[in-house]
């Protein structure tokens, strides 16, 4: 699958971080059908053209969303798509905050290049978004995602039952956060 070169927000080693476009739409479709063994029952992208446009345009046109696809930089995969971080429920303000959610794609998971991902978007949130504090909202049983941002310098704050309606139910969340100063400091 050829790949324009693309401007990154924010480049790693592997991988570089930029907004959606509608144009991504085929490809991140694509991925996320030869994903849904991996995000199932934690995560539900959008596979259709139709989801996708609702999706991308909420995440373009909500200023309380910023999303960022996770791009491989190298090789012949140069460009694909890896992942996807959003940052949703943005609060300005005193509380200069951010929930995320994010998904490997099933071609990309174990490699690595997603904590590359989480550490650009956390530093471009902490960055050019002036945010001060980041949450993840998981699963308990979700271990990957955990991982992640265990990888990443989140730190476990709390546990929230019956939190968030996902796979038909009322689900169970940890609460994983960073802020500002954790970063810089560490």
């Amino acid at each position: 699958m050829p790949h324009p070169a693309p401007r990154y927000l924010a480049e790693g080693p592997r991988v570089g971080i930029r907004h959606f476009t509608p144009e991504d739409g085929p490809e991140f479709t694509a991925r996320a059908r030869e994903s849904k063994d991996l995000h199932h029952p934690w995560l539900f992208p959008p596979d259709s053209a139709p989801a996708y446009a609702r999706y991308v345009g909420r995440l373009i046109e909500d200023p309380t969303k910023a999303g960022f696809l996770v791009c491989e930089k190298d090789g012949p995969a140069a460009g694909a798509l890896a992942g996807f971080i959003n940052i949703n429920n943005i609060v300005e303000g005193g509380f200069l905050s951010g929930a995320l959610g994010y998904g490997a794609f099933a071609h990309a998971a174990g490699r690595g290049l997603m904590r590359e991902g989480l550490g650009l978007v956390v530093r471009y949130a902490f960055g050019p978004l002036r945010l001060h504090r980041l949450e993840i909202n998981v699963q308990p049983g979700n271990a990957a995602s955990i991982a992640l941002a265990r990888a990443c310098g989140f730190r476990l704050e709390g546990f929230s039952p019956k939190m968030l309606y996902v796979d038909g139910d009322w689900r169970d969340h940890e609460r994983w956060a960073i802020t500002a100063e954790t970063v810089t400091s560490g």
